[in-house]
């Protein structure tokens, strides 16, 4: 949530593409991809949540969303480029929320291999975020992201630049994050790999939800030695999962059923 609004130009989006480097234009499509799967998958909490995504260079400049669009509306040429501060650095008609970056600076700022950083705040994940345990072993897809999984507690509403140091200390070297009583977050080196990282999070969240509902006595547990097991899995074969086959899947998915995030 938003604390302050920041109005921009109303200049046109017409020559974004024409600024911009071509690894930059590449990523702004992933990004505007990723946000449509949220809103796909029915992740998206109206516009009050966000993902972004590092641009090449030295001058740590990221990409995120505008603030008064919803995630189906989200396009390469309506991503706002600002920099640590939330400021824009590029002509937009958009408005930027800078409070709402506070979490994604923190971890592209701490994290050269957070070059994408995505949070969301959905029913399940709030849900398993309010659990004492947090995430448990119960599922494949549980055990698969559980090992690179960190804790945040609860500060209220992240608009406190101070929350952002101990933000980056629970999260430590892993990708993925439950903030208690808030949300999911995942971090990875391409907007593929958080994503399905993110995917699995969100995935083990809610089947976590629906194996609680009949009750603790009636869960089956892993045998002794499989979480471990699964966890070398799953970090063996996220980035080429990630990378290589579920995101060029994704893009041609959204191709189809929501054409527009390219432009």
């Amino acid at each position: 949530m938003a604390t302050q609004l920041k109005p921009q130009s109303t200049g046109s989006l017409a020559d974004v593409r024409s600024q911009v480097s071509e690894e930059e234009w590449a990523l702004r499509v992933d990004l505007a991809c990723a946000y449509r799967l949220v809103a796909h998958y029915g992740w998206d909490d109206l516009i009050f949540t966000h993902l972004s995504v590092r641009v090449p260079g030295p001058e740590h400049h990221f990409l995120i969303n505008p603030y008064n669009l919803m995630f189906d509306e989200i396009t390469a040429s309506s991503l706002v480029k600002i920099d640590i501060h939330g400021n824009p650095v590029m002509e937009t008609p958009y408005v930027t929320n800078p409070a709402g970056f506070t979490i994604h600076s923190a971890v592209h700022m701490a994290r050269e291999d957070a070059h994408a950083v995505m949070h969301l705040h959905t029913p399940m994940g709030q849900a398993v975020s309010a659990q004492s345990e947090g995430l448990m072993p119960l599922t494949q897809t549980a055990m698969l992201i559980r090992d690179e999984l960190a804790y945040h507690h609860y500060e209220g509403v992240a608009v406190d630049l101070d929350e952002r140091e101990r933000l980056v200390a629970d999260l430590g070297s892993k990708n993925a994050m439950i903030l208690r009583n808030h949300g999911t977050l995942a971090v990875g080196e391409t907007v593929g790999e958080a994503f399905i990282r993110l995917y699995f999070l969100e995935r083990a969240c809610e089947a976590q939800i629906h194996a609680l509902s009949g009750g603790l006595q009636l869960l089956n547990h892993p045998p002794q030695g499989t979480p471990e097991k699964s966890a070398d899995q799953g970090r063996a074969g996220l980035k080429m999962v990630g990378n290589l086959l579920a995101w060029p899947a994704l893009l041609r998915k959204m191709d189809r059923e929501s054409p527009g995030f390219r432009d």
